[in-house]
């Protein structure tokens, strides 16, 4: 984290992470043993190559579009929306328009007995 301390104080999430030309910044807001809080600015153009994850993790889109992958079907979240990303499942993200986002990576395996 780089020696910043976000914890008790208000945060401007849009601000807090500045996009970059052709670029991807990411910026760890929280990481621990059970989970982690990431920003990311994506620049027109840019992505994440499909992976998988043992872990759900949802992305709450901050500003502007991301077209997200989810086990090959595509759909486009805007501003003030969520996706949550299930665990197992190959996922992508593509900035047709530059977005920024957070993402919530929940560390514990997923269950088959999870409600939710």
């Amino acid at each position: 984290m780089g020696g910043t301390d976000y914890k008790g104080r208000p945060l401007d999430l849009v601000q807090e992470v500045a996009y970059a030309s052709g670029s991807v910044v990411s910026k760890t807001l929280m990481n621990k043993p059970v989970g982690s809080l990431t920003l990311f600015a994506f620049d027109a153009g840019q992505g994440l190559s499909e992976h998988t994850s043992p872990y759900d993790a949802a992305v709450q889109i901050l500003d502007g579009e991301a077209v997200i992958n989810i086990g090959g079907s595509p759909l486009t979240a805007r501003s003030g929306q969520m996706v949550i990303m299930p665990a197992d499942v190959p996922h992508s993200l593509w900035a047709e328009k530059r977005f920024k986002m957070l993402l919530i990576m929940i560390r514990q395996p997923s269950a088959a007995s999870d409600e939710g």
